[in-house]
């Protein structure tokens, strides 16, 4: 496989480094001529995880995104996904003719409400079954650090998938391989919601003890939304059978890592953009207010209003996550939403 990446943020930087540090050669979509300049001379990006080394001579980078999509079969986008439609505004749908997609996006296209893999589908004719996706539990930083860390692939071609995962495997990367290509990228932007609520209330000073008892009740919340669109092995605890008959373990659970491993560490994690975004909101700072001094934009922002509006069709129970969208969208005080989602806790 010939591996372009498309991003120039921190989780791009991370997957580039997995992939040199198995030796591939990277197409690399970097949108600024200075940081282009940089990464080639001094051999690590300026704006993001500049611990992270690369061997210069695996980078073929370049600003110019039709060529780095010419010049690779496997494409892998780690833009956020605020930005994603931006980035393709110039290409065409023979462009993307015979090639496989990684998203690495966590998050639904703010204004359409869909996941990447509709979008391409409705813009350039982009086939699901070439269509794949790479989520967590896995900060970049740790991964800058080379600290062991999980990554899920996601794909209708299963065989596909684990050959994609296969190029990411590292001594501090585990991977793991299932084919809820929906279900992974729907529990990525929830989390991310949630992870905001869990900053929120930290900004609000609630400890530990509470915390808990908000992730557990989210993690509910998350599972009986995916159970809408018939997302199997969320509930932890349940497997197929007892064990794989080839290597003797159990057969996978993604609730056990994709789904709730995720959600764990987004919400506890201090590495979280989204945890940090929320801390601010529940100190009392507005979102214009963050995003000017901070230039910080959290995927979870825009998620809170794009999973607001895809559930008024499927009608899940999501209180929680409805308030943490009406704290941010439509001004209801921090103090007060905490006092909704208290009584919703169980």
């Amino acid at each position: 496989m010939t591996f372009g990446m498309i991003g120039s943020g921190s989780w791009a930087t991370a997957l580039t480094k997995m992939l040199t540090d198995n030796k591939h050669i990277v197409n690399w979509w970097v949108r600024k001529e200075e940081t282009i300049k940089h990464i080639k001379e001094k051999g690590f990006n300026p704006n993001y995880l500049s611990a992270a080394k690369f061997d210069t001579s695996l980078l073929v980078i370049s600003s110019d995104i039709k060529e780095v999509i010419k010049n690779s079969d496997t494409l892998v986008v780690a833009v956020p996904s605020a930005y994603a439609a931006a980035a393709f505004e110039k290409l065409e749908a023979k462009d993307w003719e015979g090639k496989k997609v990684i998203s690495a996006i966590k998050g639904l296209l703010p204004g359409k409400d869909i996941l990447l893999n509709y979008y391409l589908q409705q813009e350039f004719d982009f086939p699901l079954d070439n269509y794949f996706a790479v989520l967590g539990p896995c900060h970049a930083e740790e991964v800058a650090q080379q600290k062991l860390s999980y990554l899920t692939f996601s794909g209708n071609d299963i065989i596909t998938a684990s050959e994609i995962a296969s190029h990411f495997t590292t001594p501090y990367i585990s991977t793991i391989v299932n084919h809820d290509i929906l279900g992974v990228q729907y529990a990525a932007v929830l989390k991310n919601i949630y992870a905001l609520g869990a900053g929120i209330a930290h900004g609000l000073d609630y400890g530990d003890n509470f915390l808990s008892v908000y992730i557990a009740n989210a993690a509910d919340e998350m599972a009986g939304f995916l159970k809408k669109f018939g997302v199997e092995h969320i509930t932890v605890g349940e497997h197929d059978s007892e064990e794989d008959p080839i290597t003797h373990r159990k057969t996978p659970n993604y609730a056990a890592s994709v789904y709730l491993g995720d959600l764990l560490v987004t919400c506890y994690s201090l590495y979280s953009r989204n945890r940090s975004f929320g801390a601010l909101i529940g100190q009392g700072k507005s979102v214009d207010t963050i995003i000017k001094e901070t230039n910080m934009v959290a995927e979870g922002y825009n998620a809170t209003k794009c999973i607001y509006n895809i559930n008024k069709a499927v009608d899940a129970a999501i209180p929680i996550a409805e308030t943490i969208y009406k704290i941010l969208w439509e001004n209801v005080k921090p103090q007060e939403g905490f006092k909704r989602i208290k009584q919703v806790l169980v």
